[in-house]
């Protein structure tokens, strides 16, 4: 296992320091492979597996690939224009005024601190040997140097990415409106037969056909008869189509052919309501079909119901939250993450006081014997009073619980099992700054992070 060679001091080397204790404490299991089509692809890059995006570009050390795609605001786009890098060495220091109601021109917080974009997203350089192949092309950056796109999307790394496979820096499940332009992984397409494709939900990789219905399996083989095709329909197979991988065929009458995923007859579900929805796994034995499960999520976590879906709640049955947050600056760093300023987030869950964050928003408090289970669901030790990752030696120190390195925490006006009070608390119903519900299955939004 390598580490990144351009680890050099400050938060780096803190993160760096992080990632060896995460290889010598914690036993990650394999990721799943996901089946993905090849394409031509430069020396010096490959596809690695990921525990939540599946196969992702990287580069030679495994560090995955990302985008910045243009996003459209109220007041103007973000994000990067086909063939033109917009992320370079430049503090920023007033807001853009893309979000109304803020005009352009506040100055940002801590300036003195303040990261350029391209220290937390370093550009992949080309040097002037290399040729465009296939997708990957390359652009001019206004230095003259030269960097790698994809799509022609120019592409970074991400200083949160600690080892081949992480994802920490982004994601590929994106949120619409005056929500932050956020960074998202390259990926090669995915090996679906045509009439299919994929969502990216909170469960993992969900398959769904090509006009957005959610795709079904029962748990034992069944023979669908006439009262089962009354509220399933079989997903049928073209005359030219052709096993592939984990895809094959069944033949539930002479001259039809049915599709099978891993062995198992696909169906549609006839009485969901919304696209790509998950009504039909209420059914006894009837379940989505997953390319890729999520994560487990910790031992003493649970699956609680509400009034408008399931979410992943603590032992007492208390809804976990996720904190979001994308500055308003014309880079639109993210401010998420422990390492970022704690700002916004000081001022969101307790009007800039500490002490009223921790009573109002608690952490998840890790167990003594409690351990990570894999890359995403992780044990970390914070300083509840700052908000930042400290050793676990500081007297400060407390052990909670994180997913993709962001601390999760609960809400205290959340008084028993099932409640929900604090989802979608802040800015943009909690996605430019502020909470959301750890949403598993919400029939509203379809388990979308």
């Amino acid at each position: 296992m390598r580490f990144w060679s351009d680890v050099r001091s400050g938060p780096r080397v803190r993160g760096w320091l992080k990632g060896l204790l995460w290889v010598l404490v914690v036993a990650a299991g394999p990721v799943v492979a996901v089946d993905y089509r090849e394409e031509p692809m430069p020396p010096g890059f490959r596809v690695q597996m990921t525990e939540l995006e599946g196969p992702v570009f990287a580069d030679a050390l495994g560090r995955t690939l990302y985008t910045w795609p243009q996003h459209k605001h109220r007041n103007g786009y973000s994000g990067e224009a086909a063939g033109t890098p917009a992320c370079y060495d430049e503090v920023r220091t007033t807001t853009a005024g893309l979000m109304s109601p803020y005009p352009a021109g506040i100055e940002l917080p801590e300036l003195e601190t303040r990261p350029s974009c391209t220290d937390l997203w370093p550009p992949v350089l080309a040097d002037s040997t290399t040729e465009d192949v296939g997708k990957w092309t390359i652009v001019e950056r206004r230095d003259g140097t030269r960097q790698w796109a994809y799509d022609e999307q120019p592409l970074y790394t991400s200083v949160r990415d600690k080892l081949p496979g992480d994802t920490i820096g982004g994601s590929l499940r994106r949120f619409g409106g005056d929500s932050p332009a956020v960074r998202v992984p390259a990926t090669p397409p995915l090996a679906v037969p045509p009439g299919f494709a994929v969502k990216r939900t909170t469960l993992g990789l969900m398959l769904t056909t090509h006009k957005n219905d959610a795709v079904y399996a029962h748990a034992k083989d069944v023979d669908c008869d006439a009262a089962c095709l009354a509220d399933w329909r079989p997903l049928l197979a073209p005359r030219l189509a052709r096993a592939q991988g984990q895809w094959g065929f069944t033949a539930p009458k002479p001259g039809i052919r049915q599709w099978t995923y891993d062995g198992k007859p696909l169906y549609a579900y006839r009485h969901d309501q919304e696209s790509w929805a998950q009504q039909g796994s209420d059914e006894a034995g009837w379940a989505n079909v997953y390319l890729l499960p999520a994560p487990a999520f910790p031992e003493r976590f649970r699956v609680q119901a509400t009034i408008a879906g399931e979410v992943l709640a603590d032992a007492n049955g208390r809804t976990i939250y996720l904190y979001r947050c994308g500055d308003d600056s014309a880079d639109q760093l993210a401010c998420d993450h422990p390492d970022d300023t704690q700002v916004y987030r000081m001022a969101m869950c307790g009007g800039g006081e500490p002490g009223r964050c921790r009573e109002h928003w608690p952490y998840v408090e890790a167990g003594p014997d409690e351990v990570s289970p894999n890359r995403s669901w992780r044990v970390a030790t914070v300083d509840p009073m700052s908000g930042r990752f400290v050793p676990n030696d500081s007297p400060e120190a407390v052990r909670v619980w994180t997913f993709r390195d962001r601390p999760v925490v609960t809400y205290a006006l959340d008084r028993q099992p099932g409640d929900v009070f604090g989802d979608g608390t802040g800015e943009w119903r909690g996605q430019r700054n502020g909470l959301k519900a750890f949403w598993l299955r919400d029939d509203f939004m379809r388990g979308v992070l």
